[in-house]
């Protein structure tokens, strides 16, 4: 079984990338594999809505990692994304990195996923929440922890110092081990969900 996992942060050794680092070692252990690939440092540009991945499945942009990412993500069995804290929101590099590998859609539906949020003092619940977002609109199952996974320090040294943020993605990293076996078996042995056919609408009314 196989996990990717995406650091949003433009430090490609920082505390995201820790956080990150201590779930794979938790994953490792339960023989579950992590390809960390950090694309905060990249410069990725942002949707222009054109529409055409809806027809073709891929990103009309196609001079950075995002359609290989994509395929990635597709192939795994989970998915872990992971932003540093930027005016209280998601890095502005990785907003555009992740709204251009979702809206194509991607294949996360009954598949374990994680967010984590990494900052100096306040914005985390908002960041982690924005990137459970992604994940919630997939149909993606979203690991849990024993708190938030909001984790505090300006750098790695400095959140080997967060006690509670280090048993938070230790915790999350087992869960979502035991998760990702749990539903690989469930599957095996119980029929999906029949899906329901989807709407869409909004509250602007036609003139007739």
């Amino acid at each position: 079984m196989k996990v990717i996992a995406f650091n949003g942060s433009p430090h490609g050794d920082g505390v995201v990338h820790k956080g990150i680092s201590l779930m794979a070692e938790e994953l490792a252990g339960e023989g579950i594999e992590t390809e960390l690939i950090n694309v905060g440092q990249l410069n990725i540009q942002g949707c222009i809505d054109c529409r055409k991945c809806r027809q073709t499945g891929t990103c009309a942009i196609n001079r950075d990692l995002v359609n290989e990412s994509r395929d990635k993500v597709n192939a795994a069995d989970g998915l872990i994304i992971g932003s540093p804290v930027y005016y209280g929101s998601i890095a502005g590099s990785f907003k555009s990195f992740l709204d251009r590998l979702f809206f194509p859609g991607i294949n996360l539906k009954y598949k374990a996923a994680a967010t984590v949020a990494s900052l100096r003092r306040s914005g985390g619940i908002d960041t982690f929440h924005q990137l459970n977002n992604y994940l919630n609109l997939t149909q993606a199952i979203i690991v849990p922890s024993v708190y938030w996974a909001v984790i505090h320090g300006n750098n790695a040294d400095e959140f080997a110092q967060d006690l509670e943020g280090l048993c938070i993605m230790k915790t999350m990293g087992r869960n979502m081990a035991w998760l990702m076996k749990a539903l690989e078996k469930a599957k095996a042995e119980i029929p999906l969900p029949q899906d329901v056919k989807r709407e869409w609408t909004n509250f602007i009314r036609q003139k007739e």
